[in-house]
């Protein structure tokens, strides 16, 4: 009999082991799996945020557009203007690049 409660005792600390082996299984899996959650959400966090700034972008162009299609509608002080505007730009770039070529040697 007390080969048998020997044998109990051994299949009941190899049980026990066993139990204590998937319980450490069962909280590493829930780890990761919060991990993966937790990262999923600061994912879709991030594509919200891409999402606003496009949406943001989007609209800037729209009324950058729609100030432009304005200043070219019919009228030609609104060209003059215009045309001034790019050519200044344009006159501005090229003393710039003058000035920094004598400077820098570029």
């Amino acid at each position: 009999m007390s080969s048998s409660r020997s044998q109990e005792e051994t299949y009941e600390a190899q049980n026990d082991q066993r139990l204590d082996e998937l319980h450490s299984k069962i909280r590493t899996l829930r780890g990761v799996t919060s991990d993966i959650y937790d990262d999923a959400e600061r994912q879709n966090l991030v594509l919200e945020e891409t999402t606003n700034t496009f949406s943001s972008v989007a609209s800037g162009f729209t009324s950058s557009a729609e100030r432009l299609a304005r200043s070219i509608s019919p009228g030609t002080a609104r060209i003059i203007r215009i045309v001034i505007y790019v050519l200044s730009f344009l006159l501005g770039m090229w003393l710039s690049k003058l000035v920094f070529s004598r400077l820098f040697g570029w």
